[in-house]
C-alpha cells in the first residue's frame, strides 16, 4: 500500500516534458480559437517569449512557457491590451504570479490594474464616478489633490480626473485600509518626479521632435524605460523587504 501511494508523488515531481510550437498550438487551440504557429512566433518575435531553442534551431516551450503564453492570450482577448501594455506589465511584474510548480497565472486578488500608457486618450472622470469606481471617500481624494498626488483638471468649469487619476486613488485608498495617510505618499511623488526629469534629459529632445517619426519612436522608448524603471523599483524594494525580514 505505501509503495502504491509513493508512485504517484514520484511521477507527479518528474519534470513535464519540453513541448513543440505545434504541441503548443494544438494545447491552446481548445480555449483560444485563433491560435496558429505563426502567431506564437510573432509573439516571441516580439520578446514577449523565449522558448529554448535546440541545436538544431527547433523551439521547445516548457509548462511556464505555456503558461506565460496562455496569460498574453488572455490579456489580449479578455482585457483588450496592446501587446505592448501586456510587456510592460510582464516586465514590471504587474498581477502575474509564479505559482509553486514554476508556471505563472495571473492574481485573482484585489483590482485589475490596467497599465496606463503616456500618449493613449484620456477618458475623464467626474468626483462621483472616481469614488464609485475606487470606493475611496472624498475627504481622501481632496487630501491627495492638496499633496498634489492626484492633478485633477478643470473642464467646463467642472473638476475632472482621468484614469490615472482614478488608479492613483484606487491604490491610495488601499492604502489607507492598513493605515498609510495620504501625506506619506508624497514620498511616491518624489520619487516619480525625478524619475520622469531622468528620463526627460534622454528623451527630452525626441518628444518634442516636430518629425512625427522620431516622436512616434521617442513616446515607445520612454514607455519602456518607464518599464524598466518601474521594474528595477521592484527589484530594489524587494531586496530590501527581504533584509526586513531577515532573510
Amino acid at each position: 500500500m505505501a509503495v502504491s501511494e509513493q508512485q504517484p508523488r514520484q511521477r507527479d515531481s518528474r519534470p513535464r516534458k519540453a513541448l513543440t510550437i505545434g504541441a503548443v498550438c494544438k494545447i491552446l487551440q481548445s480555449e483560444f480559437d485563433d491560435v496558429s504557429i505563426s502567431k506564437i512566433r510573432y509573439l516571441e518575435d516580439q520578446k514577449l517569449l523565449t522558448p529554448r531553442r535546440t541545436q538544431g534551431g527547433y523551439r521547445l516551450y516548457s509548462q511556464s512557457d505555456v503558461e506565460r503564453l496562455r496569460t498574453i492570450l488572455r490579456l489580449q482577448r479578455d482585457e483588450f491590451l496592446p501587446l505592448r501594455v501586456i510587456r510592460q506589465e510582464l516586465a514590471a511584474g504587474g498581477d502575474i504570479v509564479t505559482t509553486a510548480s514554476g508556471s505563472e497565472k495571473r492574481s485573482s486578488s484585489g483590482a485589475v490594474r490596467r497599465a496606463i500608457l503616456v500618449n493613449t486618450s484620456r477618458a475623464y472622470l467626474t468626483l462621483d464616478e472616481v469614488v464609485e469606481e475606487t470606493g475611496a471617500r472624498e475627504e481622501l481624494i481632496a487630501e491627495l489633490e492638496n499633496f498634489g498626488i492626484i492633478q485633477p483638471e478643470k473642464r467646463d468649469g467642472k473638476t475632472v480626473y482621468d484614469e490615472t487619476d482614478r488608479e492613483v486613488v484606487r491604490s491610495a485608498n488601499e492604502l489607507s485600509r492598513v493605515g498609510v495617510a495620504a501625506r506619506n505618499l508624497r514620498v511616491f511623488r518624489s520619487s516619480a518626479d525625478r524619475e520622469a526629469n531622468l528620463l526627460e534629459a534622454l528623451l527630452g529632445p525626441s518628444l518634442r521632435s516636430r518629425n512625427p517619426d522620431r516622436r512616434k519612436e521617442a513616446l515607445e522608448s520612454l514607455e519602456s524605460l518607464a518599464a524598466t524603471v518601474s521594474h528595477l523599483k521592484h527589484l530594489l524594494l524587494v531586496r530590501d523587504l527581504r533584509r526586513l525580514a531577515g532573510d
